[in-house]
């Protein structure tokens, strides 16, 4: 079917706003090694970026193997803690989901994060079953901005890139789906749309969102 669409989310600040609560667990994190980033630090060193990149930036080390492993995990276990309470998809996203659904898109998830923060938000927003393609960080061994979790969820869809429109919240994001060849959606949460590269659309929620809307993208 020349016609296939295929759609792929991030999840962090795509899904569910979840950046508020991945900077509590980074400042509870950091404070407990006597380090105090500020709001404008995070937002130009934590949204979107891996967590070797975070910690290594603000550790000022690099950060790796081993260590890398023990300090993700830390953070990782902290945040699904503090968020686990207040798990929410962004307003209009099952509907939107189920409407791409019901239109045969093929859907995928692709994430930096890890399987088990995945796991508990896909364990509480019922969108499981209508996916065809799940990637979490244990997935790909080069993260976004490279393309490899968006050109791996093409193919576990069977869809080639130009057929593929990922919807995106961070700058590394954004540029993986760019550097995959696909369309981009990119949703306001986190960024404005100057701090963004260049998308095809721009959404702030879900209730905007329709299959006839990306089916236009490929006009």
């Amino acid at each position: 079917m020349t016609d296939q669409i295929a759609v792929i989310f991030d999840m962090d600040g795509v899904i569910c706003h979840t950046n508020p609560y991945h900077s509590k667990a980074f400042r509870e994190f950091f404070s407990k090694r006597n380090l105090s980033p500020t709001d404008a630090d995070f937002a130009a060193h934590m949204y979107g970026k891996s967590n070797s990149y975070i910690l290594s930036h603000f550790l000022e080390r690099v950060v790796e193997g081993e260590e890398l492993l023990q300090l993700e995990d830390e953070k990782e276990s902290l945040f699904r803690k503090i968020y686990e309470p207040f798990v929410e998809p962004i307003s209009g996203f099952v509907s939107f989901i189920e409407d791409l659904k019901n239109n045969q898109v093929k859907l995928g998830v692709a994430t930096s994060a890890p399987r088990a923060n995945l796991d508990l938000i896909l364990g509480k927003v019922q969108v499981m079953d209508y996916l065809g393609s799940v990637l979490a960080s244990e997935n790909v061994t080069k993260h976004k901005p490279d393309p490899e979790v968006y050109l791996a969820s093409a193919k576990n869809l069977g869809v080639r890139p130009e057929q593929c429109v990922v919807f995106e919240d961070s700058f590394s994001g954004v540029s993986a789906a760019i550097n995959a060849g696909m369309r981009v959606v990119g949703v306001l949460s986190s960024h404005t749309i100057e701090e963004l590269p260049p998308c095809n659309l721009y959404i702030s929620d879900y209730h905007e969102m329709y299959f006839a809307k990306v089916k236009a993208l490929f006009a």
